[in-house]
């Protein structure tokens, strides 16, 4: 057991590191050995999440006032203290969350480069002027900020998800309360904490741990919080746009379920890859992960053939013991749910490969699944259809682009979709013709840029504002317009 094994968690509300009213914690677990305690956080109930709101709204006039250059300044700082911890952040991220030591690294680097884009960004986020017949009038709008925006994360990014949220918030004038992931608190812990030692002022940021049937609920519905930026599952996101105040923007990123369509003419070499990373980097928990692959009919079978090769190669194991090509499912409800669907797949399709819990030396303590490949499936498969969150493929046969198309767009969801293509013209057509709001050509399902907008389309997000690039500015402001005479 180590020092961080045995060390509770403070919420910071107001500029003070504070425990919960009712001064309870609970474990935050390893997922490669559940028997590691990787720190204990506070269970916030809806008296602490109020006092969040109370002092991020008492905050707000000061912290809007502040000049951007120096709030600018804070999230610089905030950014280079993330870097210089890199090592440490990404070792603990990996420790409660289950992704290799790599991939944890290049989360936290990417998230002080998110706090340096806003900073850059927002600089130059203004009003325009307005052409008008009154030759002694000025017409133009000015961007403000909105007041307290709650800010709620999952566990699968742990710390750039609240990273591409708050730093828009902080650097528009706003106040924030940040609750993360109850499976992974550490890692927005260690944002936090770099944000307040840059320099920000008391209730500019709080953070607060907890149940969100308790806390959740209480920094979601107050009538001081003016905007919501959520992510997570697709029935929590309903809840808490439903829930909030008439006037209370939303922005909600939820689920999907992405396919790679690969067409007859593409290299089947590629796909296979594209296939696989999209499909398993992460262990398949990421929200733009590929989770049907919709192969022409032409080419299954070489297909086939290739992806089992590729996939009886991967490897699986622990993070912090060496460079797999999988770990841990975060937390045991997700293990359990992703073993349903697998017993589920194998009622309903044929089962080709993967799909068994590891529990042997090295194993027994942790959350293990091999990824699956399910064949014969079809759309109407709740394989197909459901959101699962982890290491399974379902490989449905299509025959031709048209019919591709038709069953990659057959899905409540419209997250992330990509193509495996050598013809033009199916790529630029495909552009246009599949419901999602990331398209990729060539590409794994997975990933996007900083400086690139993100978000899905039907009920893969709210119809209001993305998240990331510089439109991620718009969601966090309100235009006013002023008319100027004399």
């Amino acid at each position: 057991m180590d020092e961080l094994s045995q060390q509770a968690f403070l919420n910071h509300i107001g500029g003070e590191w504070v425990a919960c009213a009712s001064g309870a914690t609970v474990p935050n677990l390893n997922p490669a050995d559940s028997a590691d305690v990787v720190g204990r956080f506070q269970q916030s109930d809806a008296a602490d999440g109020a006092r969040a709101v109370a002092a991020a709204a008492a905050a707000f006039p000061a912290w809007r006032d502040t000049p951007i250059s120096k709030r600018a300044a804070i999230l610089f700082r905030a950014a280079q203290l993330l870097e210089d911890r890199a090592d440490s952040v990404a070792r603990e991220l990996t420790r409660e969350e289950g992704k290799g030591l790599a991939l944890a690294r290049d989360e936290v680097l990417r998230s002080a480069q998110t706090l340096r884009f806003y900073a850059v960004e927002g600089q130059s986020f203004t009003g325009e002027t307005f052409v008008n017949d009154d030759p002694d009038m000025v017409v133009y709008s000015q961007r403000e900020p909105l007041g307290v925006v709650t800010v709620i994360s999952p566990w699968n990014f742990p710390i750039s998800i609240p990273a591409r949220k708050i730093a828009p918030a902080l650097i528009t004038g706003n106040t924030v309360v940040f609750k993360p992931s109850s499976d992974a608190p550490l890692s927005g812990y260690r944002l936090a904490q770099a944000l307040v030692e840059a320099g920000l002022p008391p209730g500019v940021l709080n953070f607060v741990t907890g149940p969100a049937s308790k806390v959740g609920q209480a920094i979601t519905t107050a009538p001081a919080v003016r905007a919501i930026s959520f992510t997570g599952s697709t029935a929590a996101g309903e809840q808490i746009h439903r829930g909030a105040g008439l006037t209370t923007r939303t922005q909600m990123e939820l689920g999907g379920k992405n396919p790679l369509i690969v067409l007859a003419d593409a290299d089947l070499d590629r796909a296979v890859d594209l296939a696989v990373k999209g499909g398993f980097s992460l262990s398949g928990q990421a929200c733009t992960g590929t989770s049907r692959l919709l192969v022409d009919r032409k080419v299954l079978a070489a297909f086939t053939e290739k992806l089992l090769a590729r996939m009886a190669k991967l490897t699986i194991g622990n993070g912090l013991e060496g460079n797999f090509d999988l770990g841990p499912l975060a937390t045991r409800k997700q293990l359990d749910t992703v073993l349903s669907y697998i017993a589920l797949g194998k009622q309903e399709a044929t089962h080709l490969i993967g799909g068994e819990r590891l529990d042997g030396p090295g194993f027994e303590r942790g959350y293990y699944v091999t990824p699956a490949l399910f064949t014969d499936v079809t759309q109407q498969m709740r394989i197909a259809r459901e959101e699962i969150f982890g290491p399974v493929l379902a490989l449905i046969a299509v025959d031709g682009y048209d019919e591709a198309i038709a069953c990659a767009n057959d899905t409540e969801y419209g997250l992330s979709a990509a193509i495996a293509t050598s013809d033009a013209r199916y790529a630029h057509r495909f552009a246009r013709d599949i419901q999602a709001g990331t398209v990729k050509i060539n590409r794994t399902t997975t990933g996007n840029l900083i400086n690139a907008p993100f978000g899905g389309l039907k009920s893969s997000s709210t119809s209001t504002f993305r998240e990331s690039g510089r439109v991620g500015l718009e969601f966090y402001t309100q235009i006013k317009t002023v008319y100027r005479a004399g």
